[in-house]
């Protein structure tokens, strides 16, 4: 253990729902003082004894709320996010403290991209409808659209984005990656547009940030062809999500599915729901049977790494709100 940590270092836990599962940190008994925390007030009331803090709760804007405004006042050394994305994270006394931030990049790729895979399937082969007529007893005989030999633009080149390329690609898709900037197998955003009027399919994997906070808008849907169908499994905010449902309305597209949402869950009364030829999931796009083990799993060795002072893995770059890829 590194010389400057205290005999007993003390993790903070902000938990998720009573009804949630908490992660399963038992072997860091005798390693670390394990507390928790439920809300903005506790959560303020124990930061200041936190070296670690886990954010095992990632739809809440606790930290936001309760992290120490004032220079000097105490801080955790580092926080882990149980999450891929870091954007309630982002706020202005976390990004410039020294504090440093993890995320669980590399849990969800995979069944992300089995998840965006099964919604093309799902889209091209008419299953919606097969389903809502079976529940209606009526025959209606249909053709369905080939998949291999299609096209696809998927938005955002982390692990994510790549691992759903490579799944798109096992079901014979020609497919696009479009990044930050341009790099040996990825395009840049200048070439957005053009792969966007190319597309039968265009799935958004990207980080929320300023640069992408509401990139798909009217125009975007706009530029896409009438049997291009539209894909959001990154953040809810990417879309603007009143234009999509007019896109929808009007027939720019013909479909999309959104497994993410500017403000969730969706309220009972949000168009969303009955958006004709829209796919409605609730954010689950990642979450396989033992996801959360595989979490805590991971959280586990990085603490391993943490306290013998080794390097951090999945270090979030905190001004540019993602971890930077190779």
């Amino acid at each position: 253990m590194r010389s400057d940590f205290p005999a007993v270092p003390t993790v903070l836990v902000l938990d998720a729902a009573p009804s949630e599962p908490a992660p399963r940190l038992g072997s860091l008994t005798g390693r670390a003082r394990i507390l928790h925390a439920s809300g903005v007030a506790d959560l303020r009331d124990q930061l200041p004894s936190a070296d670690v803090l886990l954010v095992w709760d990632i739809f809440s804007d606790a930290v936001r709320e309760a992290w120490p405004a004032a220079d000097g006042d105490a801080r955790p050394r580092w926080v882990h996010t149980a999450s891929a994305g870091v954007d309630r994270l982002m706020f202005p006394e976390l990004i410039d403290s020294d504090t440093q931030l993890t995320n669980a990049r590399g849990v969800f790729d995979q069944p992300i991209a089995e998840y965006v895979a099964a919604l093309v399937l799902a889209m091209g082969k008419d299953l919606p409808r097969t389903l809502a007529l079976q529940a209606e007893r009526t025959w209606r005989h249909r053709e369905s659209q080939r998949i291999a030999g299609t096209r696809a633009c998927v938005v955002g080149s982390g692990p994510i984005g790549q691992a759903i390329v490579k799944q798109l690609k096992a079901l014979g898709i020609t497919t696009a990656l479009v990044g930050r900037r341009p790099r040996t197998g990825i395009h840049g955003p200048a070439d957005l547009d053009r792969l966007l009027a190319r597309a039968d399919w265009v799935v958004c994997a990207a980080p929320l940030t300023d640069d992408t906070r509401g990139m798909f808008d009217a125009r975007r849907f706009g530029v896409m062809q009438p049997a291009a169908r539209f894909i959001n499994v990154g953040r809810g905010a990417l879309v603007v999500e009143s234009d999509l449902v007019a896109a929808l309305e009007k027939r720019w597209i013909a479909g999309a599915a959104l497994d993410v949402f500017e403000h969730e869950p969706l309220a009972p009364d949000s168009p969303l729901w009955t958006t004709p030829g829209l796919i409605v999931s609730p954010h689950m796009s990642g979450d396989t049977v033992g996801w959360r083990d595989e979490l805590g799993r991971q959280f586990l060795e990085l603490y391993g790494r943490w306290e013998s002072g080794r390097t951090l893995m999945n270090v979030v770059d905190k001004k540019r709100g993602y971890v930077p890829g190779n």
